[in-house]
């Protein structure tokens, strides 16, 4: 009798210790370099409990539950990365003639390349000045500022959009 109540009870305590792990794949990311992965890795490592491994266009992030899994992807975006299963920033929608998109993770030229090809597919833009390591980058027209930030998104790339 003895031995089979330390025995359920050695067990509930070994079931008690395990957490649900949560796993979330995000689509579409832009991810063209060693320093976007390592960027991706970084920013979701800044929620305790998660973890990212990045591919060409995927991220999979592991964490210790849906909720921290959540925040990971929340922290991707916020740090300039998007992928389909993520939510993104919200943006006020306005025809502007000129606006300022910051927080775009730009690493390298193909960054600043995927970019522009992005921005340049809103109707209504005509310029914008992103360069490679910029925190931020203006763009010129007449264009919508929820149809740059859903382009952007398309492209895999997160920013606020003002």
């Amino acid at each position: 009798m003895k031995s089979t109540l330390l025995i359920v009870t050695a067990s509930l305590l070994g079931l008690s210790s395990l957490q649900a792990e949560s796993t979330l794949v995000l689509e579409g990311v832009h991810n063209c370099c060693k320093k976007c992965e390592n960027g991706i890795a970084d920013a979701a490592g800044k929620v305790e409990g998660a973890t990212a491994v990045a591919e060409k266009g995927k991220v999979t992030i592991t964490a210790k539950d849906e909720v921290t899994a959540k925040k990971a992807a929340a922290s991707l975006v916020a740090n300039g990365y998007y992928g389909q299963g993520a939510e993104p920033l919200e943006v006020k929608d306005a025809v502007v003639k000129s606006g300022t998109v910051g927080g775009v993770h730009l690493c390298c030229g193909k960054c600043v390349t995927a970019v522009e090809k992005a921005v340049t597919s809103v109707k209504g833009v005509t310029s914008h000045d992103a360069t490679k390591g910029a925190t931020s980058f203006k763009v010129e027209g007449e264009f919508s500022t929820k149809e740059l930030a859903q382009a952007l998104n398309k492209a895999g790339f997160s920013g606020s959009v003002k």
